[in-house]
């Protein structure tokens, strides 16, 4: 059944965690946000479990028996249940578990990035259209694939974890790029040049200028380095997109993350990639997410409604 249609006279609620803070929003049988509580994010493991399950109570005295989805970056191990995060501090924790035990009731979990991917496929810029990508390009890269309105996911649950794809060869080449390490453990990853602090390393690398993202936005229609900067950005985000069109084959790509707000971006974009696309086939369309800071939270209600109800 489809979002809006009647499906259940229950509301479903999703937590968005983040580096810096935890917001739950509850939403109604319209998915519409009906109610909301927001905190700073705990450093310590402890407490953050009992602030995610503090969370999930509140949530729990909103919908009843109704799912809840907590979305939060990095991955959860399918095989073990412990969780691999860059910025929060729960690596080799069975994080979702321990906040079921704490909060006393399941919830499901969804990657950040997965479920603004879900968000935007089912209610935001890419509803109707499939399959669909969602893109955050950030302090770091990832996305999701959505067909048919349910997150694709595989085994591993690795799967969107598009900056770890390996660099092309030919541009950190045509270009002199260093190869550096990955906060993943890899090496020469494409969100080492494509994510935030990635932009500002082809600036040092190219220009010997260390330009921040907000000052290449603001230059690069009038700075000589920033353009170039900006040119070979766009360079090899549209490679990452060459490579999503030849495994997925997507009808659109929804952008989010901090540079999805430079102006310009999707237009740019969509030049470069029709530059690396095969000659004479279509390349997606290349849009901004709609749903802005209520994508996350939706996105990880609406799996949590969809594990509940197949």
């Amino acid at each position: 059944m489809t979002p809006g249609s009647g499906q259940t006279d229950k509301t479903a609620a999703g937590i968005d965690l983040g580096g810096t803070k935890i917001e739950t929003q509850v939403f109604d049988a319209d998915w519409s946000m009906a109610d909301r509580l927001r905190q700073d994010t705990p450093r310590e493991y402890p407490a953050l479990v009992e602030a995610v399950a503090e969370h999930v109570r509140w949530a729990a005295e909103r919908v009843g028996d109704g799912p809840i989805g907590v979305g939060s970056p990095g991955l959860v191990n399918p095989t073990t249940g412990l969780a691999l995060a860059a910025n929060l501090p729960v690596s080799g924790k069975p994080f979702t578990a321990d906040i079921a035990t704490v909060a006393g009731r399941p919830v499901t979990h969804v990657n950040d990035c997965r479920a603004f991917a879900l968000s935007e496929a089912v209610f935001g810029a890419a509803r109707g259209k499939s399959p669909a990508v969602g893109l955050i390009l950030g302090t770091g890269v990832g996305g999701g694939v959505v067909v048919e309105g349910r997150l694709i996911s595989g085994h591993s649950a690795v799967g969107g974890e598009f900056g770890h794809v390996y660099a092309p060869a030919h541009l950190v080449a045509r270009h002199g790029l260093p190869v550096v390490g990955c906060g993943c453990g890899r090496e020469g990853c494409l969100e080492t040049y494509v994510a935030g602090p990635g932009l500002t390393r082809l600036a040092q690398a190219v220009t010997g200028r260390a330009l921040t993202p907000p000052e290449i936005a603001d230059a690069k229609g009038t700075d000589a380095d920033a353009s170039v900067v900006w040119d070979i950005w766009c360079e090899f985000a549209a490679e990452l997109m060459m490579t999503l069109i030849c495994t997925v084959d997507p009808d659109v790509i929804v952008l989010g993350g901090g540079l999805s707000k430079i102006p310009g971006v999707a237009d740019d974009l969509s030049l470069a990639l029709g530059r690396s696309q095969l000659s004479g086939f279509r390349i997606p369309q290349i849009v901004l997410a709609e749903g802005g800071d209520a994508s996350g939270a939706r996105g990880a209600a609406y799996a949590a409604w969809q594990s509940a109800h197949g």
